[in-house]
């Protein structure tokens, strides 16, 4: 494999889409000499099968707003692997979602499903549909049409969508209030739902749990007590917000919450009723977090600035993707940071990682660290299928052992001489599963 000619046959095919290109080179530049040991991977064309999805769907969705007036969206699904189950993923929706975000979060998807070693494959899907000065009703209206589109692609054996940014589970509820009446089925098609109708227990903190228990492992693998760090975060929705308490729970403190306004900083820590007040900035709709500042005295509150610039032990970003570029990765370097994991995906630029990985720096990468949320998804689908439910301390155990698998996956594909590669480590763990069931299932 020639990952530079394999990049530029793509970028000639799609150009503009960046952020695909983005994660398909970090994956590829992981595991070339790994694939090149394999000459049946070259002899099946794996890497040329797999940098591309199954298929794009593409759709209108027309829907009529408060006034009457009737406004046009566009909806997505990318069906990108199912090589070792059906397509999972979740639907974002947000004004900066486009085909580029969603191939290379469906792209980062299936290696990141291949590592909690269930049986699900890779998708992702969602809207430009944006939910801010939206009421309740035209959400509603929203998803529904948005279903109507969608419904006949996806099944509990074929496709399984979840929420991410914009979809949390008032919107799934809506969503699958409209698959159940069109289909005539109770099938949990969707994940994410709420207790009443089938959800699983833990499953809005279980990507920012997941992403704390994998910390907490490669701190110990390091030899790094986490009790008495302190913890910056970004975002302040409900993988923020679940980082935040699991945070607390295992000892550290949280310093900092962010938003598109700016980050606030508090050194007293973010705990208790801070944390809660996380949950209502986020229900306010206004999407920023400056009144937190205004709220707790001792904080501050920074207009247009990213959290990494404090001088913290642990970094996670929990927002969105390329959220912390190398000036910031140069900062936390300086600062003597101990380690920054990728709650979010894609969390870091391509360039932050390169400083990182070049200085030997403590960093792991969000298909291996938030793998904790798809993780529980895939475990609602499991209660979905028994018709039953597991209580939070089943629920709780098995995320967490999953998350010391995943772990233990990085660091024996990872470790060179002493030091532990976890984006190399991730990497080959999870495109090794896919690769060798491809291999299983011939050309198809």
């Amino acid at each position: 494999m020639k990952t530079d000619n394999i990049l530029a046959s793509l970028e000639a095919m799609h150009p503009g889409e960046k952020e695909y290109m983005q994660a398909v080179k970090e994956v590829l530049s992981s595991i070339e000499d790994v694939y090149n040991q394999h000459p049946e991977f070259e002899k099946a064309k794996i890497i040329e099968r797999l940098v591309e999805p199954d298929r794009v769907i593409i759709f209108r969705v027309p829907w009529i707003d408060d006034r009457g007036e009737v406004q046009v969206n566009l909806g997505y699904r990318v069906q990108f692997n199912n090589t070792i189950g059906p397509y999972k993923g979740g639907l974002r929706f947000h004004a900066s979602v486009n085909l580029s975000i969603l191939k290379f979060l469906g792209f980062e998807q299936t290696f990141k499903n291949a590592l909690t070693t269930l049986p699900m494959g890779g998708a992702k899907g969602g809207s430009d549909f944006s939910l801010k000065g939206k009421s309740d009703a035209e959400v509603m209206r929203y998803c529904q049409a948005f279903m109507t589109e969608l419904w006949r692609n996806i099944g509990p054996n074929t496709d399984v969508p979840a929420g991410d940014i914009g979809v949390g589970s008032r919107e799934i509820g809506y969503l699958n209030g409209m698959y159940k009446k069109l289909t005539r089925e109770c099938t949990g098609t969707l994940t994410g739902k709420g207790l009443e109708f089938g959800g699983s227990i833990l499953r809005p903190e279980a990507t920012g749990f997941g992403g704390l228990y994998f910390v907490n492992q490669m701190l110990k693998e390091h030899r790094i007590d986490i009790k008495g760090k302190t913890v910056a975060l970004s975002g302040f929705g409900n993988v923020a917000w679940g980082a935040a308490i699991k945070a607390n729970e295992l000892g550290a403190k949280v310093v900092t919450i962010s938003g598109p306004d700016g980050y606030v900083y508090d050194p007293e820590g973010i705990n208790g009723e801070k944390i809660d007040y996380m949950l209502d900035l986020r229900a306010s709709g206004e999407d920023i977090v400056a009144p937190y500042a205004d709220k707790f005295k001792g904080s501050q509150f920074f207009a247009d600035k990213r959290p990494w610039e404090q001088k913290v032990d642990i970094a996670l970003p929990c927002a969105t993707q390329n959220e912390l570029d190398a000036a910031d990765a140069q900062k936390l370097i300086n600062n003597e940071t101990k380690c920054v994991a990728e709650i979010s995906n894609m969390g870091c630029t391509a360039e932050a990682v390169d400083i990182f990985i070049h200085n030997k720096f403590l960093f792991a990468p969000g298909k291996a660290v938030n793998a904790g949320g798809v993780a529980t998804s895939g475990l609602e689908m499991t209660q979905n299928a028994m018709h039953i439910s597991w209580t939070p301390q089943e629920v709780d155990n098995k995320l967490h052992q999953i998350m010391n698998d995943i772990h233990k996956q990085c660091v024996v594909h990872g470790k060179e001489d002493g030091y532990v590669n976890y984006v190399k480590g991730a990497n080959i763990a999870g495109f090794m599963k896919v690769a060798r069931a491809m291999i299983a299932q011939g050309i198809v």
